[in-house]
């Protein structure tokens, strides 16, 4: 009989997420059924909306996020012994699936590439990098675009496809070693917003003339301080806001209603599952050629161990992370 670990919420988050709301569990699985399979996770992904999504759950449930797993056993032709897969199974170490919700790695999935890329690069923060600068932004050659948490998982290849498409790219970053790792990443500019004297100083000298596009992963004072220097007609994606899901008080007041309206500016939340179907098939091959030509580069803050999913999900909320987060099973 195998034996499934499974992280659950203990207790839901008030402020910054501690050790004590989250608790490992052990249940037996049982034997597989006609169609079904035994799934073992291989990589698990830590991602920043769990922060958010997580007041969803009750208490006692599987904290929730996708994984790379391997099939080690089946009952279903689809899903033959050691098909690799990807699915939203949760921070658990073994589940039983009909087969609903997997999704094969592609067959021309390069050999050279590590299947961990189908969580980040090549998976979802790829595709929300994909679609939040090309259809929400709207991105066109000789534009200036800026993109806050620059070194995450959706940040880095923001930064990068925008490049590929002719723009200037300026990115901010919490650390001197995240800057220097735009800066090779291709970023025209890249600063640390901890240590600068003044943001909206830095923000000028970045780009004089002002912002066509912002990728926002961070919220908060941070993006009203862009939105005062985004030019007419700018355009605002709302991926995140990272600085923002901890907070205990209320939320810090918007931007001025005056500069969004007057700058006739279009600001849009998105989620990326708004995409389905041929076009999503189509960017993750556009992705995945592009990582193998080397057209964009990825970096991978890898955990070792099923029992750190606590400690890289609160590590990637720290901005420890350089790149995407990734627990190694």
């Amino acid at each position: 009989m195998v034996q499934a670990k499974s992280w659950t919420l203990k207790k839901h988050f008030e402020g910054f997420p501690t050790d004590g709301n989250f608790e490992l569990k052990t249940t037996e699985l049982p034997p597989l059924n006609n169609g079904e399979v035994l799934l073992e996770a291989l990589f698990l992904s830590v991602d920043p909306y769990m922060r958010v999504a997580a007041k969803k759950l009750k208490e006692g449930d599987r904290m929730m996020g996708e994984q790379v797993a391997r099939v080690v056993e089946s009952k279903n032709s689809a899903f033959p012994k050691g098909t690799i897969v990807t699915a939203l199974l949760g921070w658990t170490s073994h589940s039983i699936s009909d087969g609903n919700g997997l999704t094969k790695l592609p067959v021309e999935w390069p050999d050279k590439l590590p299947l961990s890329l189908a969580l980040g690069t090549v998976g979802m923060p790829g595709l929300t990098a994909y679609f939040g600068l090309l259809d929400i932004c709207g991105v066109k050659g000789g534009e200036t675009v800026l993109v806050s948490a620059a070194a995450g998982a959706v940040g880095s290849v923001v930064g990068q496809i925008a490049k590929l498409k002719g723009c200037k790219v300026v990115g901010t970053a919490g650390s001197d070693e995240k800057v220097a790792y735009l800066k090779k990443l291709g970023f025209d500019v890249a600063f640390n917003y901890k240590t600068v004297k003044s943001l909206e100083e830095a923000l000028r000298t970045a780009s004089p003339d002002g912002y066509d596009c912002y990728f926002d992963n961070v919220g908060g004072e941070f993006s009203n301080a862009v939105i005062l220097q985004m030019k007419t007609f700018g355009r605002i994606a709302i991926c995140g806001a990272i600085s923002q899901y901890n907070r205990t008080g209320p939320c810090p007041q918007g931007p001025p209603p005056e500069v969004v309206i007057y700058q006739q500016l279009r600001m849009e939340g998105f989620i990326v599952t708004r995409w389905q179907g041929e076009v999503r098939q189509k960017a993750l091959t556009e992705l995945m050629n592009w990582v193998s030509e080397g057209k964009i580069q990825y970096h991978e803050y890898v955990t070792e161990g099923f029992e750190k999913m606590p400690a890289a999900f609160m590590g990637m909320l720290k901005g420890e992370n350089l790149g995407k987060t990734i627990v190694k099973a």
